[in-house]
């Protein structure tokens, strides 16, 4: 039978017992020195360099926690695993789990804390709950993270270095897939309801199941010790409940440019078998009643569009699940216009046009505007700045002939970036239809005191191609996104002039053609690589604002480049094999080599083993390409 809830639900029933799972549990008490790789740990990826070894001059240790037979691991203190490198990473595997929750617990003391995640569960290919580490705001503390993504969601509290603290994170399968850290410094809670609100709540894509634990190494001057790693699918051993709360599905009541509602409904089996109170922070509670019905659903209803739901669940069984909010945001038509016409301060994505992916410091709208020849600005404009979450517009589906997404950018400050030419990002991009993102993105990296734009059709900063153009902070940018659903070609334009021809900076052919892009996202991804960016007068449609010739933007055609890596001579072949003008630029944007000729081949003895960018021009025809030479 239905019933409608308060926000305060008590059904009794008798009582039960059930036993808790240990997963996993490694305390790190290996032989002093020793290499993790020798104690059953596995190498993850193919670096084999930078070894993670054990020490006992580091090992962790927590009251109740590993300090005895009678504590919650049942070891005592000893050797921990130093994270103080870049380069191999390792994992250890287990029996594989695919429902329910998994708590993975670990000590952890920070000595540097570069932004990055430096543990996490997979499934042997696939990387989710990563903990993640960044310099706080704050001089001299620490902040922790968590996503199932690259990009942490951060807790507003602040560490300390050198200390330790024992993390706990939750993982959810199904549904939205949350993932939740709690940062302890003392004590261990004895339920999950006791330890409060997690210090992070985020989701994200997650896998369907669990096969084993990661320790990472991601930066040459981290300094992270890592001990007691102990998995099971409960809170620290509490008894589990047999009332299973299975994934959960949210319906948006309507999708308007107003602020809508949505409903929640999460199924559940294994009820009528225990006394269960039940409140929600937001909505209204509802559906089957989970005490005297074996299997149904709970509902909360009136939950305002992009406000989280937490279910709170006590009495024979204590838990909380986190439902991150449903966004009713409406797809923007093309031709569409962004003019960033919002309240200074406002979080971009409060606004109906966008939509959040991830969570984390938000997209802000700032004050005044951008100019660019050609172009009116109005409204205001949109700032970021280091890691934080993202923020997607969705816009009519295309599947057929080109689509653009152009923007004026201004880079305020590359002083910020720590690493020249290596702490790089991409920091625009275009999506499918769905929230995924596709192989179309706008990349930029510190090159000395300048800015340089990239284009990649990966996420890999080794496979994105450089522009050789270098912009002073400060300078208004314009930049142009363009992908040709015939030829698969992405481009990236900078600085055209508006109503005229202009020839792509940069552009890379897709190895394998996108069928619909649905979205257009700005990221945010570290302290360490994403600069102080302005961004204004975002315009999306399926022609440019500017006029690319089809020559320009089919590329050469029969461009033929070889061989690439090259030694002392280039061959250079078109159908059409006539005068072409060769232009190679260094990585730091500095034209090394310039001739123009007819012959096929080109003699390049006179340049230095590293990696160019060549630029080749042909009857009014411009192509650029990655060159490598040995």
């Amino acid at each position: 039978m239905k019933q409608i809830y308060t926000l305060l639900l008590t059904f009794l029933v008798g009582s039960f017992s059930f036993a808790q799972t240990e997963i996993f549990n490694d305390g790190l008490n290996y032989t002093n020195e020793s290499l993790l790789t020798d104690n059953g740990w596995n190498i993850t990826g193919t670096s084999t360099t930078e070894a993670i070894t054990v020490g006992i001059d580091n090992g962790l240790s927590y009251a109740g926690y590993n300090d005895g037979a009678s504590s919650y691991t049942g070891l005592t203190a000893g050797n921990a695993a130093k994270l103080d490198q870049t380069g191999q990473d390792v994992n250890k595997t287990f029996t594989a789990v695919n429902s329910g929750s998994l708590y993975y617990t670990f000590l952890v003391n920070v000595a540097d804390g570069r932004t990055g995640y430096f543990a996490h569960l997979s499934n042997g290919t696939t990387f989710v709950a990563k903990a993640f580490v960044r310099p706080s705001a704050t001089s001299g503390k620490i902040n922790f993270g968590i996503a199932n993504s690259n990009t942490g969601t951060y807790s507003t509290n602040d560490y300390e270095l050198n200390t330790t603290y024992l993390l706990v994170v939750k993982y959810e399968f199904g549904g939205t897939t949350p993932v939740s850290l709690w940062v302890l410094s003392s004590g261990i809670p004895a339920s999950e309801i006791a330890a409060g609100a997690p210090v992070a709540t985020t989701s994200g894509a997650g896998v369907t199941q669990i096969t084993g634990v990661n320790l990472r190494q991601y930066d040459a001057d981290q300094d992270i010790t890592v001990d007691g790693l102990y998995i099971t699918n409960t809170w620290f051993k509490t008894t589990p409940c047999s009332l299973n709360l299975l994934a959960e599905t949210s319906t948006c009541d309507a999708v308007t440019v107003g602020l809508d509602t949505y409903t929640i409904t999460i199924p559940f089996t294994g009820g009528n078998s225990g006394t269960y109170n039940f409140s929600t922070n937001v909505g209204t509670l509802g559906g089957d009643n989970p005490s005297t019905t074996a299997t149904g659903n709970i509902t909360i209803s009136n939950i305002p569009e992009g406000t989280n739901a937490t279910l709170t669940m006590t009495g024979t069984c204590g838990l909380t699940k986190t439902i991150l909010a449903s966004q009713c945001k409406p797809t923007n038509t093309l031709p569409y216009n962004e003019p960033f016409d919002y309240t200074v301060g406002n979080i971009l994505t409060n606004e109906q046009r966008w939509s959040m992916d991830n969570i984390g410091d938000d997209i802000l709208v700032a004050t005044g505007n951008l100019s660019y020849p050609g172009i009116t600005p109005t409204g205001n404009s949109i700032s970021f700045v280091g890691g934080g979450a993202e923020s997607r517009t969705p816009f009519t589906s295309t599947d057929s002939g080109n689509i653009f997404a152009s923007f004026i950018v201004n880079i305020s400050n590359v002083s910020t970036i720590p690493r020249d030419l290596t702490d790089v990002t991409y920091f625009a991009l275009f999506n499918d239809n769905g929230t995924g993102s596709t192989n179309a993105r706008i990349w930029h990296r510190r090159n000395g005191d300048k800015s340089q734009f990239g284009l990649s059709t990966d996420h890999t900063p080794d496979n994105v191609v450089w522009s050789p153009n270098l912009y002073t902070p400060g300078t208004n940018i314009y930049l142009s996104l363009g992908y040709n659903f015939t030829s698969h070609l992405v481009t990236l334009v900078e600085n055209p002039t508006i109503g005229n021809s202009a020839v792509a900076s940069v552009s890379v052919t897709l190895t394998e053609a996108i069928s619909e892009i649905g979205g257009f996202m700005f990221r945010q991804d570290s302290n360490n690589t994403t600069p102080a960016i302005t961004i204004d007068e975002l315009r999306v449609d399926t022609t440019s604002d500017y006029t690319l010739s089809t020559a320009s933007f089919n590329n050469i055609t029969g461009l033929n480049i070889y061989p690439n890596p090259a030694n002392d001579v280039l061959h250079i072949t078109t159908s059409a094999n006539e005068i072409k003008t060769i232009a190679i630029y260094d990585v730091m944007g500095k034209e090394v080599f310039n001739t123009t000729t007819a012959n096929e081949t080109i003699n390049i003895t006179s340049l230095n083993a590293g990696v160019y960018i060549i630029k080749i021009t042909e009857e009014g025809k411009t192509a650029t390409r990655k060159l490598v030479i040995k």
